[in-house]
């Protein structure tokens, strides 16, 4: 089937459709002049990083349907209680204030787009396997959905080959010819929740097209929310970018935290150390050690690739050590919490111990795949009584299915030692120096003298 005619594009308006006019093919295949004419844009999936997606899309002048499967994130999405920067609050609030900006839970909606936008969470089980699941689930709809003239973009971070796998081929058996009647490209994405200084708006975009017409087609519609577009040959070379950009900095990660225990060892701060070689202009880049690594990015993508290989028997013993030592690293503060505690004469079972701050990184509510939930719960499993405060986290579901609340203001005297996981900006620590033993997993506590490090 070809499209040679424009194809009628939609403006979602209150949960309708509305059919108007449009010139898709002419607009949409040039990559300077992003902005030739608003697209009817919908978003799979609005959460870290669908949502700001949308509202950029929406500040970018196009009409934008947002779509989960969760109605209490749609919820909480039209009431603004989400976490997002300052600046994409302010968006939020306008965007859901016009009729071109539209959340549903409904599907069907999909056919009525000119570009689609895949943003699932691809995740890992707790077999360190990938859960292809939702990506799956949401591929099989789009697909279900597709029409000619559409262009789809894949942007969850998963295994080479996905693209083809998961849309082109099932796009192929439906009879739509991928480059001709639709148009498939992957371009990851690069939203670092929290982070003020890289926006969206300000950092490059990767762009792997099925062909290369697939590749201009998605390229035009993100040339409006990135600071450049970077054209790679195929799907698989931007699905691999991806895998390698997150697998450099868990490699890296985790060689921190080995100088972290080296730099304790030999009774230096290894925060100290890391900064002043950072002043070397080229050749090193900081990473910084820390309680493990959170989020669905870092502890989750590498092992992507990992278990592609396997099928082909290559080994990475590089990036298999690195993810094994992440993955051991909140294990290592659960030993560390055990040997202070008895080198003060105290054993894990019976003793008090406060966790500050669980979420995976500062200035975020995100707790998504958080040390903070392996160290609880195994504390709490020992036999200690753990508890945890953090403002921007109210519970936390550890391991066991069971739900912890944030304390909301913990007396530091009454713990035998509190371990300090995450340091949010704006909040005042000086209550914990008020407790005698205090173990430092940020390396960032530097006030508190008498603090020890992991």
């Amino acid at each position: 089937m070809r499209n040679d005619t424009p194809s009628a594009a939609v403006s979602f308006n209150g949960g309708r459709v509305t059919s108007v006019a449009s010139a898709h093919e002419s607009a949409v295949t040039d990559l300077t002049d992003p902005h030739a004419r608003s697209l009817n844009v919908a978003v799979l999936g609005m959460g870290y990083v669908g949502l700001p997606t949308a509202l950029a899309l929406a500040g970018a002048g196009h009409a934008v349907l947002g779509l989960d499967v969760s109605e209490q994130r749609l919820a909480d999405i039209r009431d603004c209680r989400v976490d997002l920067v300052p600046a994409d609050l302010v968006r939020l609030r306008q965007a859901i204030a016009q009729p071109t900006f539209l959340l549903s839970a409904d599907t069907t909606l999909l056919s009525a787009a000119d570009v689609v936008i895949v943003c699932v969470p691809t995740p890992i089980d707790t077999y360190l396997m990938p859960d292809l699941s939702p990506l799956a689930a949401a591929c099989r709809t789009v697909v279900g959905r597709a029409r000619p003239g559409q262009t789809i973009v894949l942007t969850s971070t998963t295994y080479v080959g996905t693209t083809r796998d998961l849309l082109v081929k099932p796009l192929s058996e439906r009879g739509l010819d991928v480059g001709t009647d639709v148009h498939v490209a992957f371009s990851p994405e690069r939203i670092d929740p929290g982070n003020t200084k890289h926006t969206q708006a300000s950092v490059p975009r990767v762009v792997g097209g099925v062909t290369q017409r697939c590749a201009r087609r998605a390229g035009a519609l993100l040339a409006g929310i990135a600071a450049n577009i970077h054209v790679v040959s195929s799907a698989e070379a931007a699905e691999m970018t991806k895998l390698v950009e997150n697998t450099f900095r868990a490699v890296n990660i985790a060689l921190a935290n080995e100088f972290a225990e080296v730099g304790r060892v030999l009774g230096l701060e290894v925060m100290e150390v890391i900064h002043a070689a950072a002043t070397k202009p080229y050749g090193f880049t900081p990473f910084f050690p820390g309680p493990g690594v959170g989020g669905h990015c870092i502890p989750c993508d590498p092992h992507y690739l990992l278990w592609q290989l396997r099928r082909d028997r290559v080994r990475t013993p590089v990036v298999e050590q690195a993810m094994a030592a992440i993955a051991q690293r909140p294990l290592r503060v659960v030993d560390r919490v055990r040997e202070v505690l008895s080198d003060n004469g105290l054993p894990l079972r019976g003793a008090r111990v406060l966790v500050v701050g669980v979420t995976y990184k500062p200035g975020v509510e995100d707790v998504r795949e958080s040390p903070a939930i392996e160290i609880l719960s195994r504390l709490r499993d020992a036999g200690c009584e753990a508890d945890f405060w953090d403002e921007l986290a109210p519970a936390l579901r550890l391991n066991d299915g069971s739900i912890l609340k944030s304390l909301s203001d913990p007396v530091a005297p009454d713990y035998d030692l509190i371990l300090v996981h995450t340091l949010h900006p704006g909040t005042s620590y000086d209550r914990i120096a008020e407790c005698p033993t205090v173990l430092d997993a940020t390396y960032r506590l530097t006030n508190v003298d008498h603090r020890m490090v992991v």
